[in-house]
């Protein structure tokens, strides 16, 4: 098996009771094809020794944070062997950059702490913070530990930074306590980095506009309209995209949500700013998918007082916002254009018409009148209509599988295009 081939694995093992399971885990990445660097901490030690992973890894196991002295440049292993027949290199920042994924499994509560608060006080520790390699934590203690919300709140804090988590398993643990904490077995967490690994090629090269969120039109200094949409499903999307490998550009109207990372972020408020900063990404970009709730109108006038309240009421005069994805329809050339549609009734023939008119590669329809899918909730059930008239539809899911889902179903139009554009070269 080759899944791994030419892949370089770093994995961190910490002292935990599950670090015995270190040892299938490189097995399973050497079974692979990848080359596994393993470094180990101070307390891991007790639990497995360096000589059985050195054994099973083939490379020499690293445990001190200081440069070390090499008889040889074999004794070094891959990972280590300098460029320069003068000076040796140093083994957190080597480390850190031939990586191509850094795995921590068993991960404790304490190394789980350090790297969410930058803390670098061992090799393990300082060369995650040095390392641009994505990185994948398997946390693995005692149920309570794991429940307490320090650790959460670390675990949040990491997912929020870009780091995997590879959720611990429920069952009986080791401190004869039952609940969830147990490391998973080896063969899922390498599966779980081959998967991410491939993931993480499946848009590498591409660049990928998203729009999220909703948009406000001023009435008055304090006084605006808006609607419901939260960013939820368009962040999502940015955030896989990135996974996926993909330059993202993020255009977003006001949210409450913290940028995924990686991502080029553009905040903006009206209609109008965000058709001005979609189309300066437009040119440049291979997908773009519209996942904003632009508002359809804005105030004719805005007052640039205060509005006081009167007995008589309050007429508002409102104009079309500009409509950017008809706009992009119109414009496009190389890429591939997908929008949504939410709708509270006659789903299926709105998003028909407005996929045909606003010349888009497939839509995304869901139903916003149901209280678990839409807007402001963390899923979405959603239909994709393509132009030749068929109809896809998904059930109920995290935002982030929508997102998923989405994605996979551009990458065939992101094939057709690379086939076009060879078949002109030609």
């Amino acid at each position: 098996m080759t899944l791994l081939q030419g892949k370089n694995i770093l994995l961190g093992v910490t002292g935990g009771i599950a670090a015995y399971k270190s040892a299938e885990i490189v097995r399973g990445f050497k079974k692979a094809g990848a080359q596994v660097q393993v470094v180990m901490t101070r307390n891991a030690q007790r639990f497995i020794t360096p000589l059985t992973l050195e054994t099973l890894s083939q490379n020499r196991v690293m445990t001190e944070m200081f440069p070390s002295s090499y008889e040889d440049e074999e004794e070094a292993g891959p990972f280590l062997r300098s460029t320069s027949t003068n000076l040796p290199e140093i083994d957190h920042i080597a480390l850190a950059q031939r990586a191509d994924v850094v795995l921590i499994a068993p991960a404790t509560a304490n190394i789980i702490g350090k790297l969410a608060h930058g803390i670098c006080d061992d090799l393990l520790s300082t060369l995650v913070i040095a390392t641009k390699a994505p990185v994948i934590v398997a946390p693995a203690m005692n149920c309570n530990m794991y429940e307490h919300p320090v650790v959460q709140g670390n675990l949040e804090k990491l997912k929020s930074l870009g780091v995997q988590v590879i959720e611990p398993e429920a069952g009986f643990l080791a401190c004869q306590m039952e609940g969830k904490g147990r490391l998973p077995d080896p063969d899922v967490i390498v599966t779980f980095v081959v998967n991410f690994l491939h993931n993480r090629q499946r848009l590498l090269g591409k660049k990928v506009l998203v729009t999220a969120g909703p948009t406000r039109e001023a009435i008055d200094p304090v006084r605006f309209i808006s609607n419901r949409s939260s960013g939820r499903m368009g962040y999502a999307i940015a955030k896989v995209a990135r996974q996926w490998g993909a330059e993202v550009f993020l255009v977003s109207g006001p949210t409450a949500l913290a940028a995924p990372p990686g991502v080029h972020l553009t905040r903006v408020e009206t209609a109008a700013e965000m058709r001005e900063a979609v189309l300066k990404y437009f040119p440049q970009v291979d997908v773009v998918i519209k996942a904003a709730a632009v508002a359809d109108y804005r105030v004719k006038e805005v007052k640039d007082q205060k509005i006081k309240k009167k007995d008589s009421g309050l007429v508002l005069e409102l104009e079309e916002t500009p409509d950017i994805l008809e706009e992009l329809g119109r414009i496009k050339e190389k890429q591939v254009l997908v929008g949504f549609a939410a709708e509270t009734q006659n789903l299926l023939s709105y998003a028909e018409e407005k996929l045909r008119r606003k010349n888009l590669d497939f839509i995304v329809v869901n139903d916003v009148s149901r209280k678990d899918a839409g807007f402001e909730v963390e899923t979405n059930a959603i239909q994709i209509v393509y132009r030749n008239g068929k109809v896809t539809d998904y059930p109920l899911m995290p935002k982030e599988k929508v997102a998923e889902v989405i994605l996979g179903e551009i990458l065939p139009f992101l094939a057709d295009k690379e086939t076009q554009n060879r078949h002109r070269g030609e």
